[in-house]
């Protein structure tokens, strides 16, 4: 098992390369440079390139080659760095993976046109692969854009909400998250000609695979170790954000608990001294093992129908990932 392990984690660091250099190629020579500039600086930002390798993963376990789905793999990485930007401006963000935000390192205009020019981007590369069926390939690739702009704004809405629900809460994690992955895989599919099962199949991975990494996040947020996780652990708390943890211990809660949630909303946010407390108070209330049995109902719905597709290497990456993801830490 260690074996096929290492084997399949250099398939993806091979595949990921190749997009990498799609990505760098993307936009070379594009002028003016003062729009091309930006977008190849967000481009260039890295990140585990998820989405793409779906995309890629979903074409092979239908039947597909990877070097006929290389432009769309791209182009959904694209679409993914597009809502990146416009994020970042709407929650004031500094910085992303290190480095200055877009409207931080330029300016918002030039972030806001910038982010623009990438839907355009990624649009004009999924179609270079849509050889068949390109109407209903371009359909779930918008659709996939509608959700994030939809599951961006509830985000936005449950910040100044007092109550949020933790079936809105994952209606909107849907949206901003799993719909993403759940349009990779169905369009990696599709481009390959598979029949409506096997769409089916891999647009369920997809969209529980990204239920689950959405759950994975807010379980690290909290309890990563801080130099390994890229960001500060506890910033949702800090930040006041509704996550899964939060909103289960806020169902769990009584007394003087509940009343310390309570003032997490009222407040907006804690100080980053109460960071142990609300870590603390999580694990008394035994939310953290609400949050893995959750992510473990969503991994194992994705992995659910996978035997049903034809191709066996895809099937493993399928699985690989998966359990990759599940076991991370940041």
């Amino acid at each position: 098992m260690k074996t096929d392990s290492a084997k399949y984690g250099i398939v993806y660091k091979n595949e990921i390369a190749k997009i990498e250099n799609k990505l760098s190629r993307l936009i070379l020579d594009k002028k003016p440079k003062s729009l091309y500039d930006p977008c190849s600086y967000i481009l260039s930002g890295g990140g585990k390139r998820l989405r793409p390798f779906l995309l890629l993963i979903s074409a092979k376990a239908v039947g597909g080659d990877f070097k006929d789905v290389y432009n769309a793999a791209t182009a959904v990485e694209v679409l993914h760095n597009f809502t990146l930007v416009h994020d970042d401006i709407m929650d004031n963000s500094n910085k992303r993976r290190g480095r200055p935000t877009l409207h931080n390192k330029y300016d918002l205009s030039t972030a806001i046109l910038a982010g623009d020019s990438l839907i355009a981007l990624a649009y004009e590369s999924l179609l270079k692969d849509s050889k068949q069926h390109t109407a209903e390939i371009v359909s779930t690739f918008t659709r996939g854009v509608i959700e994030v702009c939809e599951g961006q704004s509830l985000d936005k809405e449950f910040e100044i909400r007092q109550s949020v629900s933790i079936n809105e809460y994952k209606k909107m994690i849907y949206k901003k998250t799993a719909a993403l992955a759940q349009m990779c895989c169905s369009v990696g599919a599709q481009l390959c000609g598979a029949s409506k099962e096997q769409i089916k199949i891999v647009s369920d991975y997809g969209k529980n695979l990204g239920m689950a990494f959405q759950i994975q996040d807010d379980l690290l947020d909290i309890m990563a170790e801080e130099n390994q996780f890229g960001k500060t652990v506890g910033s949702d708390l800090l930040e006041g954000k509704k996550t899964y943890l939060f909103l289960r211990a806020l169902e769990k809660a009584k007394g003087k608990e509940k009343s310390a949630l309570l003032n997490v909303i009222k407040k907006k946010g804690i100080e980053r001294t109460e960071i142990d407390k609300y870590r603390n108070l999580y694990i008394k209330l035994d939310v953290l093992k609400d949050a893995e049995r959750e992510i473990m109902k969503y991994t194992k719905l994705a992995l659910k129908n996978l035997s049903q597709l034809p191709n066996d290497d895809g099937k493993n990456l399928m699985h690989w990932l998966a359990n990759i993801l599940i076991n991370r830490d940041k």
